[in-house]
């Protein structure tokens, strides 16, 4: 069983993703870097956790 997302997670996930989908892929350095340029989050491991739920989004997304 994995980790539980806060549905602020969820939710700032799903509003980048949709904005920006084309900046996004499976590649989780690339990914948070976009979301560094993007939203303006302060805290390191709140931007680690909105990138990775990204790529979960991305892998939805391509099947």
């Amino acid at each position: 069983m994995g980790r539980i997302r806060t549905t602020f997670v969820k939710t700032t996930g799903v509003k980048i993703y949709e904005k920006n989908k084309g900046k996004f892929s499976r590649d989780f350095s690339k990914n948070k870097k976009a979301v560094d340029e993007i939203a303006q989050i302060n805290s390191k491991k709140l931007r680690n956790v909105i990138s990775g739920y990204i790529i979960n989004l991305v892998k939805k997304q391509q099947k």
